[in-house]
């Protein structure tokens, strides 16, 4: 499976691509400007060089939601809607996983304080932007710390919650997230539980700011592992 993460030379897209990998992925990194991508993978490849067999390029977010066989969406709130607009012809029936928080820095504001959308959450936003598609929306990576995703090889110490209207899909991502050591995948049911694991990032990281850290992340504990 290819796995394509679109708008993925910023600082999220890039640790998960690392990630996915070091655990034997085939990965693509798209970016607006293929340039970009280009010059992002041929950095990357070079942090990676102790590790055998790494599968990573890079292409302009159109190609590589056309190549791609499986779509993750890392960009900022303020890009989420052209980007979606700009792969929606290539999409399909794939699962895509949205990555976006609703976060006030979009505005200009606080990283600690959330936005409340009109969709009820970004992953909402974006499964109405391809509604007129068979896209399998998911909502995953929103409250997994950008700095444990960045701390290879050390395992993740942070479950990560998912939601979606399609179990098989879900099941995929789920299986395809546990690849990365540490990370347990949760399950919290429809895509409308996005508002509420969307609106926990916000409040890990007015925690990460006020105890000094870059590594605070959440756990669920007392239920069955699946």
């Amino acid at each position: 499976m290819r796995i394509a993460i679109i708008g993925g030379t910023g600082a999220q897209g890039l640790n998960i691509g690392k990630r996915f990998a070091i655990a034997g992925e085939d990965v693509i990194i798209g970016s607006r400007k293929e340039e970009k991508a280009l010059t992002k993978v041929e950095e990357t490849l070079e942090q990676l060089k102790d590790y055998d067999d790494i599968k990573l390029e890079g292409m302009s977010n159109e190609d590589a939601a056309q190549a791609g066989d499986l779509l993750i969406l890392t960009v900022p709130l303020s890009a989420q809607k052209p980007t979606v607009q700009s792969i929606k012809e290539y999409v399909g029936d794939k699962i895509l996983i949205d990555a976006t928080v609703p976060l006030e820095t979009a505005i200009g504001g606080s990283p600690a304080r959330f936005i409340d959308l009109m969709e009820g959450s970004a992953a909402e936003r974006t499964a109405k932007l391809l509604k007129k598609t068979d896209a399998k929306v998911v909502a995953a990576f929103n409250n997994v710390s950008n700095s444990l995703l960045e701390n290879i090889p050390e395992p993740i110490d942070c479950d990560c919650l998912i939601a979606g209207d399609d179990n098989e899909a879900k099941k995929v991502v789920k299986e395809l997230i546990e690849k990365i050591p540490g990370i347990d995948c949760i399950d919290c049911g429809k895509l409308e539980k996005a508002r509420m694991i969307e609106k926990i990032t916000p409040l890990l990281i007015g925690l990460n700011i006020k105890y000094k850290s870059h590594y605070g992340g959440l756990r669920i504990t007392g239920i069955p592992k699946e």
